[in-house]
This record gives structure tokens, C-alpha cells and sequence, in this order.
């Protein structure tokens, strides 16, 4: 899929809580097709201390007015600089880079996120109603400041919450929902995003419940485009970049279970 570099408008930034934001960026031209789970890597302007651009899932899309959606958290430095983006700015960014989603033919799907790994699922589930589907969709969090984003869920499917503090929703990890716990298990494919214990909680449910299941890793992917090997992760058919074979994989091909190959701080 053909990779663009380009500077997009800042149209809207908005701050969800202290840790929390989603910039709404207009690109200059008519977007390319982007598919749920694909990533872009934001150049921070203005910041002599962060030279490496970021990488944030896609969050959202609306291809009308040729707008996407990066919900981000902050993290660090470049997260920080980040938040301070004035609408009017511009922000160059690469993108649609990795491999996304792929989407069932059927309706019994359970999507599944996690602390950031909410971020590339709003875009999964609003194609997924494009589609004709309405998925179950459990989010978690470890207060309720981490799932401050998920009243856009509600258009796409039936939104059901948890937090390991019990301040909104169940009390507990995302994969101790009681959705995912209730027998007979009706579900033949599992989208997860998230920590890495939790997918492979999924993982492990999805394989007793004989469900498919498709995962985004979170690794640290510093270029973006498989030139920097930070992300490298071993699979069935061999050591495979994220960022450029992933950052989604069928569980069926992660060998480990799943631990990156090179360990990478920024």
C-alpha cells in the first residue's frame, strides 16, 4: 500500500482529561484508504529534545471532509509537545504504515481494548458498522480517566466498561469482564488491543472458545517503515517487523507466546 508524507491542517484539540487528548487533523488532499489498526508517525515540530517522530494509531477517519482522528496519551516528551498543538499549526505526518484489521464476513464478533489500546479500535468498530456489524465491545482501564474517549463506542456496538479501581463500569481487568467470562461463548472472532498480558488472555480464551482472534501490538516502532529492526517479533514464518507486518496479527502466528525480539526505550 502506497505510504504518504504529508502536512496536515490541526483542526481540533481536545483535551479529554490531564493525560488525555484527540487531535483532528485535515489532510490536504483526499485520503487514502485506511485501514482499522494502521498507524501514522507524527513528526513533533518544535522540540530540539525529540528527533524521532511518534507513531499513534489511527483513530478515526471521515473521509468526506478528509479528517483523521489521533487520540493520544502523554507519555513523555514528544506526547507532551504534542499536546500543546494550536489549531491553525500543521503536522507532517507518514502514514496509512502496517497492516490493519481484517474484517469478518459474520456478525459474532467481541472487540476488546485495553489502557491505550483503545486507540486503533474506534476506527475497527466504525467499520465494522460500516460493514453491517455491531460488535459487543468491552474497554478497559485502570481508572476511569483512561476511558474518558468511549462515549464515540456507542454509535458502533454495545460498549461495556471496566476499571482495575471500579470507578466506572465493573471492577477489574478488561479480560475479567463478565462478558468474557459468560458460558456459552458466542463469539468466532476476538479483536484485542492492548498490554501484552491481556492479549494473550484473549489469546488463551479465544483458542478454548475455538474463536479466531486478531491482535495490535504494542511495540515501540521508531521508523516505521522496518529500517530500524526496534520492533521485531518472533512468529511462525520467522522474525516479522510490527510496523511493517503488523502492527495486527492472527495469534496463530505469534510464537512465545509473543515477546519482542529487541527491547527499545526512546
Amino acid at each position: 500500500m502506497k505510504k504518504f508524507i504529508q502536512d496536515f491542517l490541526i483542526l481540533q484539540n481536545s483535551k479529554l482529561n490531564a493525560q488525555h487528548f484527540v487531535l483532528e487533523l485535515q489532510a490536504p488532499e483526499t485520503l487514502p484508504c485506511i485501514e482499522a489498526g494502521q498507524f501514522a508517525e507524527v513528526l513533533v515540530p518544535g522540540n530540539p529534545d525529540v528527533f524521532l517522530r511518534r507513531p499513534f494509531s489511527i483513530h478515526d477517519v471521515d473521509r468526506r471532509k478528509n479528517i483523521i482522528k489521533l487520540y493520544i496519551k502523554i507519555v513523555g516528551k514528544g506526547t507532551a509537545s504534542l499536546a500543546s498543538s494550536q489549531p491553525g499549526n500543521s503536522l507532517n505526518i507518514i502514514y496509512p504504515l502496517g497492516k490493519g484489521f481484517t474484517l469478518p464476513s459474520h456478525n459474532q464478533v467481541l472487540v476488546v481494548g485495553g489502557g491505550c489500546g483503545i486507540a486503533p479500535l474506534l476506527l475497527l468498530c466504525h467499520q465494522l458498522a460500516d460493514v453491517g456489524h455491531q460488535p459487543d465491545i468491552v474497554l478497559g482501564g485502570r481508572t476511569a480517566l483512561d476511558l474518558a474517549i468511549c462515549d464515540s463506542f456507542a454509535a458502533y456496538g454495545k460498549v461495556h466498561l471496566i476499571t482495575e479501581d471500579g470507578s466506572v463500569g465493573e471492577q477489574g481487568l478488561a479480560t475479567q469482564h463478565s462478558l468474557l467470562l459468560a458460558l456459552p461463548f458466542s463469539y468466532k472472532t476476538i479483536f484485542a488491543c492492548g498490554p501484552t498480558p491481556m492479549l494473550k488472555a484473549v489469546d488463551e480464551l479465544a483458542a478454548r472458545q475455538g474463536a479466531d482472534c486478531q491482535v495490535s501490538l504494542e511495540n515501540t516502532m521508531a521508523c516505521g517503515i522496518g529500517a530500524c529492526l526496534c520492533c521485531v517479533v518472533k512468529t511462525t514464518t520467522g522474525n516479522r517487523c510490527v510496523c511493517t507486518d503488523g502492527p495486527v496479527f492472527d495469534t496463530r502466528e505469534l510464537a512465545g507466546w509473543y515477546q519482542p525480539i529487541v527491547k527499545c526505550d526512546l
